[in-house]
Parts: structure tokens; sequence; C-alpha cells
């Protein structure tokens, strides 16, 4: 049994799925039932609760000897400890690449604490660092709908956005097969885009005219200066320094990483 805990975010449901398509039994951990409906009918165990809560932590892993988890979810002490009394055999943590390029940051020492408490533990574990996510475009969403002009206030830095998609599909290999095993994954999707690259193949897609517009507001630039890695995802923005396309995603999977294209398209009706 693989436990999947943020089963009903953007890239745990692309895991569930692909997990359940290679014929593993998948338990999927949500706090709201209602975002897991359609999970059961496909033969996943959906277990609705909160990991902060002992009696429930303990509960839920029962049976389990593979773990899927993420930085932000629950007490990371408090969810592997309680993956090792169930003699969980694998892990797979996710946590950000800015561990590599902003590790004095906020979300680089986080994603280095929690790699640190897996280590610690003695559990077998395989650590993905992604870079930016292309879902987080859908910050632009509203705007998009409501006139076709994002503005925010910088347009950033180049970043090569992956798919969660491609994330849970390295997940999966990790979570099914051996070899995974006390290695970091450094994940990245194919090319360094701006948000007027974005906002171009938006246009195509929803074959309407979109506009990005720099609004240079003083205070949120001053936010963006002191704490670029807690901000960027709010503005679909990345305001920190790119790692570069790195190969990672086609080393493991033996196929390129999808491209923002094909991941605007399969999202394409969350703009319109």
């Amino acid at each position: 049994m693989i436990l999947v805990t943020g089963a009903t975010g953007n890239m745990g449901r692309h895991l569930v799925r692909q997990l359940r398509e290679a014929g593993a039994a998948v338990r999927a951990v949500t706090r709201n039932a209602s975002k897991a409906e359609g999970m059961a009918s496909a033969g996943v165990e959906v277990a609705v609760g909160d990991l902060t809560e002992p009696a429930f932590l303990d509960r839920v892993f029962t049976g389990v000897d593979a773990l899927f988890t993420l930085l932000e979810v629950g007490d990371p002490k408090a969810v592997l400890a309680a993956a090792k009394r169930a003699g969980v055999k694998r892990v797979v943590l996710v946590t950000s690449l800015l561990a590599q390029t902003l590790p004095n940051g906020f979300v680089g020492q986080l994603s280095l604490g929690c790699e640190q408490v897996m280590r610690d533990s003695g559990l077998p574990g395989t650590v993905l660092r992604p870079w930016e996510f292309a879902t987080n475009t859908l910050a632009w969403a509203d705007e998009i709908r409501g006139g076709g002009i994002v503005r925010k206030p910088s347009a950033g830095l180049p970043s090569p956005v992956i798919d969660p998609a491609d994330v849970a599909a390295i997940a999966a290999k990790a979570l099914l097969e051996t070899g995974h095993e006390g290695r970091t994954y450094a994940l990245t999707g194919p090319a360094e885009l701006l948000p007027q690259d974005k906002i171009r193949v938006l246009s195509a897609i929803l074959g309407r005219a979109l506009h990005f517009e720099e609004n240079g507001d003083p205070e949120k630039l001053e936010q963006i200066r002191l704490t670029p890695d807690q901000v960027s995802e709010g503005f679909g923005v990345c305001f920190m320094t790119s790692p570069g396309v790195l190969s990672t995603v086609e080393n493991v999977l033996g196929r390129p990483p999808r491209t923002y294209q094909q991941w605007a398209a399969s999202n394409a009706n969350a703009f319109r």
C-alpha cells in the first residue's frame, strides 16, 4: 500500500492516477472529502483526516509500506516517525530546488531541514527538488478571464517551469522501483520562460490577445526584494535566479519534460 499525502493537489492527483494505472494499491489522504470525488471509483482508498492529529496519523499508516509526502504537509518529524513505526520501507519527499539555489532563504532552509529529518529517521528515501510549477500561472486566471491584461509588479526572471505531472511521474518511479533510494533529484522544465513568453502561449491557445504589464508597485517590489521565495507563487512570476534547464527529468523518465505549451493546453479551461 502506498500512502499519498497532498493527494488532491496539483501534483498528488497526477501521482494517484499514475500509481493506479501501474496497478499499485493507493491510500489518498485529504482533509476535504469533496476534493477526492472520483478517486474511490478508480480503486483508491480515500482517508479523510488531518495529519497533524496523532490518532489519525497512526491510523492512516496501517498496512502502508511506501510513503509520498510534501514539504508543507503536517509536521515532518511526526509524519516520518509514524511511517517508521508502521514499518514503511520507502519514502519519496518533495521539497524545493531552492534548497540548492537559495539555501539561506525561508523555503530553502525549510527544505533542507525537512530533508535532514528524513535522513535522521533512517528511512530509505528519495528527495525530489522541483523548480517553479507551471501551475503558478493559475494566479493569473482571474485577470485573463476578466480582461486579458495581467498586471504584476515586475516581470521577474526567466524560469524553467515544470509541469507537476512530470514531478509525479518521477515520484511514481521512485515509489515503484528500486535504485532511487538515497538520491536527490533536481527538477526543471525544458525551457526558461518569462511571463511574456507564457502570455504568448496562452494567447495562442485561447485564441485572443492577452498582455502582461509591469505596474512597478514600490511596496510590492520591496516585498519581492526582501522575500522573493515567499511571494513568487502568489504573483505567478519567478523572482529568483534560475538554476538553468536541467536534464534530470529526461534522465529518469527517458523522455523530455512536458513543455509549458503542453501544460497550458491541458489546463486551458481554467483561463476561459
